[in-house]
Parts: structure tokens; C-alpha cells; sequence
């Protein structure tokens, strides 16, 4: 076998393309300890700074003394708790939503969503810039999966109008995870209303984060249940924990309980992970932590313009800077990190070709001293 597989990984270094796992010290942060070193990051979903927060540790220190550390069983045998019910219950009030159902990860909902319901005599439509999770979730449904080109509507709406099936999805980011940008939810609505399909949006980046009231993409939108009836959420980004739901009507929430192996199948959550949740769900009701995160935002924006950084457009807390081939987002990550700063280079298969870059992402964590910092060092360090 390793005979077998070992050219390949050659092959795949050679290349540029090869990953490296950090290995951190101590907690989550915008200075985590990595093999003793103190580093500046700027690489993690933690848009709020929550995975640290007192608060949410606390309650998990709590829980884990009341319920334990596993669940020991999925949730339609033993391992549904007080604590899931009782944050699946806070979060449908929270998205407005009638009913939010619990999983494990994101890329676990995202499946759950498609293969519950399509199948063979159904088609799903997806952004070419969506994540994985979604593109593999329609693979395995075995419908007949449909790309359109990035954020392109008019393409979608043709797709639509050309594809007969018995069901139909459209299946998008609210907030692409590599580009930073929003998906034109409103548009894409419209297209699927006339065709008559279903809307279901991955909001993994969105909530908690943008939206008057942190509620995501959707709510910042306008957009409620009627237009987009499937809302996919996580809780490792803006939430600062691990998990993820899918919040919708009734009907859908019973029929994935039945029916979508990949709820039925697996352990649940453990509880004390769901109790820090309710924690970090409350403190996102919170204004000071989105304005604290799109202030730094706009510092940041505002100072890599005046550089002429050529940054993609984002008003999320996600900045790309496209950099091209692989070994020259390697090259400038590496001399960040010679200068104590942690952003990965990010290269195909994870984006197109060509399109390598630094994924610069923003916490609320972080201060205007650190903005300021990168912005120097960048500049110094592209030059």
C-alpha cells in the first residue's frame, strides 16, 4: 500500500500543496502558544473570541459536572439531554424559526439535508464556491447535481428552467468561506421560488455575526422562512464551540429526526457542550461584539486600501488576499510567521488554481494595535 500511495504524496509536495498541522500549547485565541512561541493569529473562525470566553468555559466546567463528558449514545436512544432540548429550543426563538434540530458537525447537517431529501429523480443546484460539505452532501444524495458559476443567478435561474425533476434544491453559502463574500440570497430566492424549488443556506459564517441582531446572512437579507425554508448553522465559528443545527419548520425538523442517517446513526453532542452553547448564544445577543468585530473590520479594510493590498471584496469578517501560485502564498505565510504572525496559505484543491492566497480572518478578540500590526508587516513583508 505505501509503496502504492507514496509517489502520490511526493507528487503532492512537490507541487506546493502539502498540509501541516499546528500543534497549539493552551486555549484557542488571537495569540495562541504554538511550540512555545506567543504568535499573532489571524487564521481562525473564532469571530467573537467565545471559544475562550469565561463565561462559556464555566458553564462547560458545570454541565460536564452534571451530565458527564459523553453523551454515550445518539439521540433517539439515550443521549439527548436537558441541555440539547433545551438549547435546540433557544435557538429556534433566536433564528425565528419553529422548530432546530442538533448535529454534530456542519459537514454532518449539510449531509443530513441533502440525502434526507433527494434522491435518484431529484437535481440540486450549487455555487461552484461552495464548501465541500455541500458538494459532497449532493453526491451522496444521488441527485443530479448542477454547478453554476459563482454567484451567477442568471446561470442558476436557466439551470432551473432546463432540468426537469420531482424535487428540486438550491443548495448555497450565505457567506463563502474562502472569499469572504455574500451569496446574493435575495436573487437566488427569487429564481427558486419561480422554478419551484427549495432553498437551503449553510449560514456557518454568517451567523452570529452579521444581521442587526446577529442572525446571519438571511437576516440581514430580509429574507425569513418563506423564501429560504432550510437554514443550516454551526457552532464552531461565531459561537466559539463545536456542533452544528438545521433550523426549519416542523415538518422538516421530524422528518430529519426519522429519516436523515446522519442524525440517527451517530452520538450525540455531549451535553456539556451543548450548555456552553446557551452561554454563547446569549452573549451574541450581545451588540458590543459586532460592532467591536466590524469596527476592526473597517480599520482593517480602510488601512490595506490605502496600502494597495489587493484584497477581494468582504464586508465579513473573512479578507483574502490572492496571491496566486502555491509557492508564493507559502512563501509570504512563512515569512509572516518569521515575523510572528499565523496565516496559512489556503491552495487548491481548497480554491481554484491560480487563486492561492492568505485566508486573513478577524476576531472581535483582537485589538487595533494587532490590525495595525499586520497591516505594517504585510506591506514590509510584500515588498
Amino acid at each position: 500500500m505505501d509503496a502504492v500511495l507514496a509517489p502520490a504524496l511526493a507528487a503532492w509536495r512537490a507541487a506546493g500543496l502539502r498540509r501541516e498541522r499546528e500543534v497549539l500549547d493552551g486555549p484557542q485565541g488571537v495569540e495562541p502558544v504554538i511550540r512555545g512561541q506567543r504568535i499573532l493569529s489571524f487564521s481562525s473562525n473564532d469571530y467573537l473570541g467565545l471559544a475562550s470566553h469565561p463565561d462559556v468555559v464555566t458553564a462547560f466546567r458545570r454541565a460536564a459536572r452534571q451530565f458527564g463528558v459523553g453523551s454515550g449514545a445518539s439521540h433517539l436512544l439515550t443521549g439527548h439531554s436537558r441541555a440539547h432540548r433545551q438549547l435546540e429550543e433557544e435557538l429556534a426563538e433566536f433564528m425565528g424559526r419553529p422548530r432546530t434540530l442538533l448535529f454534530s458537525t456542519g459537514y454532518m447537517a449539510n449531509l443530513a439535508v441533502a440525502t434526507c431529501l433527494l434522491g435518484h429523480h431529484d437535481a440540486v443546484f450549487e455555487d461552484r464556491s461552495n464548501h465541500a460539505s455541500l458538494i459532497d452532501a449532493a453526491l451522496l444524495s444521488r441527485a443530479r447535481l448542477h454547478r453554476y458559476p459563482h454567484a451567477n443567478v442568471d446561470a442558476l435561474a436557466r439551470d432551473l428552467g432546463a432540468v426537469p425533476a420531482r424535487r428540486r434544491l438550491v443548495f448555497s453559502d450565505g457567506v463563502f468561506s474562502m472569499d469572504g463574500d455574500l451569496a446574493p440570497l435575495p436573487a437566488i430566492a427569487r429564481s427558486a421560488n419561480r422554478a419551484n424549488a427549495w432553498v437551503a443556506v449553510d449560514d456557518a459564517h454568517g451567523v452570529g455575526v452579521l444581521g442587526p441582531t446577529g442572525r446571519g446572512s438571511l437576516e440581514l437579507c430580509g429574507l425569513g422562512l418563506a423564501e429560504v425554508p432550510i437554514l443550516v448553522g454551526t457552532f464552531g465559528k461565531a459561537f466559539g464551540t463545536f456542533g452544528a443545527f438545521v433550523s426549519g419548520t416542523e415538518t422538516l425538523v421530524e422528518t430529519l429526526i426519522q429519516h436523515a442517517r446522519p442524525y440517527v446513526y451517530t452520538t450525540a453532542l455531549p451535553p456539556a457542550v451543548a450548555a456552553a452553547t446557551i452561554v454563547s448564544l446569549r452573549l451574541i445577543e450581545r451588540h458590543d461584539l459586532r460592532q467591536r468585530l466590524d469596527d476592526l473590520i473597517q480599520r482593517f479594510r480602510r488601512g490595506a486600501a490605502q496600502l494597495g493590498l489587493p484584497l477581494k471584496p468582504s464586508s465579513s469578517a473573512i479578507h483574502p488576499l490572492i496571491l496566486g501560485a502555491p509557492e508564493r502564498a507559502l512563501e509570504v505565510s512563512r515569512a509572516l510567521r518569521h515575523r510572528g504572525f499565523l496565516i496559512p496559505a489556503i491552495r487548491p484543491p481548497t480554491v481554484p488554481t491560480g487563486s492561492s492566497r492568505l485566508r486573513i480572518s478577524l476576531s472581535a478578540a483582537h485589538t487595533e494595535t494587532h490590525v495595525d500590526r499586520l497591516l505594517d508587516t504585510l506591506s514590509q513583508v510584500l515588498r
